[in-house]
């Protein structure tokens, strides 16, 4: 970032008032024109694998070969596990200096849907394992790329992949003005309801959206307990292996497993910190999740309430966020304070989501293992992810345009998101920019892949 954008962005903190931070942003333009947006130049000596090599080093050695393995399917499903990759490429890119909470991988299959506690069906980002505060600019391209690359993949012309990726940018730019216009309370605590906004969506949408919410029905912690779980001759419930993707935890892990729970109370809010008193630890397991987290500590933890009803939660490892690690932001003090408790990414990934949702499970809690941080959530509360690879062309614009306007709700939220929407103004300048940028990262990811391809095959993530 130069300097005098930095500055720039200085403008843009407490205790300006929102018109204050509008006139910032626009003020900002002066020093970082809009258009500025479409220019990508690789960094000096950038090194993709090397990137991904040294994230193998602190994961599970007997699961880098799949991680490799799902991450080889095509360029989308490389993206999804790169998120270190492209925080280094922007660590030195310009930017606004106007920081939020953002969610550090807000690609498209990281937005979904889930229930509510009040038993309702909501859309919203669902991954915050790289949240952190950080430029509002990195989710933003982070997103659009990702619609450019799912574009790609399902065979669209490339002008229609532009348009999608240039028309998810405008819906950025428009709801975040729309949020802020909204009373505060209202941006942090009214979700984004399945099927609201109906009469905006594509028939296609439509149907595909009733489908989805149908097949949640199926992803319950009921129904997950009686595909994983039985129960012993005393009574006990435990896991049924399915090598590789679920394996009990071995003895030693079984033996921390209590203790790690009562820490793991103490962080949830006292209502449900009473409800998880009554719940009795029977089992843990380990479980393999998702593209990118592929080789982190997961675990699965069965447990049983007073009328013997099955209780599943997941404890997920939290590791520093490739922001941090890899884009060199540095967690800040101020409206989030992440610097409180610099050993606890677990509280990083719990504060971030409450933060960016706006209903969150409150099971969420964090706790300390030895020397690895986790966050616990529940597993299987009706999540359901949207298949990009079935979507035909109007389903997957209505899709692309819906997470950029639930990624400038999250952004919202945050006390600079006036000092963003001022920079953005009302006018089509942005927009198209970052949609070009958006395409030419789209052209090094698929580089960066083939490369990676190529790497593996030589043996270069090989183990032992």
């Amino acid at each position: 970032m130069s300097l005098d954008v930095a500055e720039a962005g200085e403008r843009a903190e407490s205790p300006l008032s929102p018109d204050e931070l509008y006139e910032a942003g626009r003020a900002a333009r002066e020093v970082l024109p809009r258009s500025a947006a479409a220019e990508y130049v690789p960094p000096p000596g950038r090194d993709p694998i090397g990137i991904l090599r040294r994230q193998h080093e602190d994961r599970l050695q007997n699961l880098v070969d799949l991680r490799v393995q799902r991450m080889s399917a095509d360029a989308f499903a490389f993206y999804r596990g790169t998120a270190a990759i492209q925080a280094a490429d922007l660590a030195e890119a310009p930017t606004t200096g106007a920081e939020v909470v953002i969610c550090g991988d807000a690609h498209l299959s990281n937005f979904g849907m889930y229930r509510s506690p009040e038993n309702s069906m909501v859309f919203d980002i669902n991954d915050f394992d790289e949240a952190t505060v950080g430029p509002w600019e990195w989710d933003l391209r982070r997103l659009l790329c990702s619609v450019v690359l799912a574009g790609r993949s399902l065979g669209f012309p490339a002008e229609q992949v532009r348009q999608a990726a240039e028309d998810a940018g405008v819906a950025y730019r428009n709801w975040l003005r729309t949020a802020l216009a909204t009373p505060l309370t209202a941006r942090y605590f009214t979700p984004t309801a399945v099927g609201s906004g109906r009469d905006l969506l594509s028939p296609d949408m439509q149907r595909l959206v009733r489908q989805v919410t149908k097949e949640s029905k199926k992803r319950t912690t009921e129904r997950t307990a009686r595909r994983t779980l039985e129960t012993d001759e005393h009574g006990r419930l435990r896991f049924v292996e399915r090598p590789p993707i679920l394996l009990r935890a071995e003895p030693e892990v079984q033996a921390l497993a209590q203790d790690a729970y009562e820490r793991y109370r103490k962080t949830l809010p006292p209502n449900t910190a009473l409800l998880a008193s009554q719940l009795r630890l029977d089992d843990v397991a380990r479980r393999v999740v998702g593209v990118g987290s592929v080789g982190t500590r997961c675990f699965i933890i069965a447990l049983r309430g007073p009328t013997d009803e099955p209780v599943i939660l997941q404890l997920k490892e939290a590791d520093v966020s490739v922001v941090e690690r890899f884009g060199g932001v540095q967690p800040l003090p101020g409206y989030l304070d992440l610097t409180l408790l610099p050993e606890e990414q677990g509280y990083r990934v719990v504060a971030c989501q409450r933060i960016l949702q706006a209903v969150s499970d409150p099971f969420l809690g964090f706790l300390r293992v030895e020397r690895f941080a986790f966050y616990m959530r529940q597993f299987r509360n009706r999540n359901a992810s949207f298949e990009i690879a079935a979507m035909n062309r109007a389903q997957f614009l209505d899709y692309a345009r819906v997470c950029a306007v639930v990624l400038a709700r999250a952004h919202a939220r945050s006390p600079k998101a006036p000092f963003i929407a001022g920079y953005l103004g009302s006018g089509r300048a942005f927009a198209p920019a970052v949609a070009e940028w958006a395409v030419r990262y789209a052209d090094q990811a698929e580089a960066d892949y083939a490369e990676f391809v190529t790497a593996a095959q030589d043996g270069a993530f090989r183990v032992g």
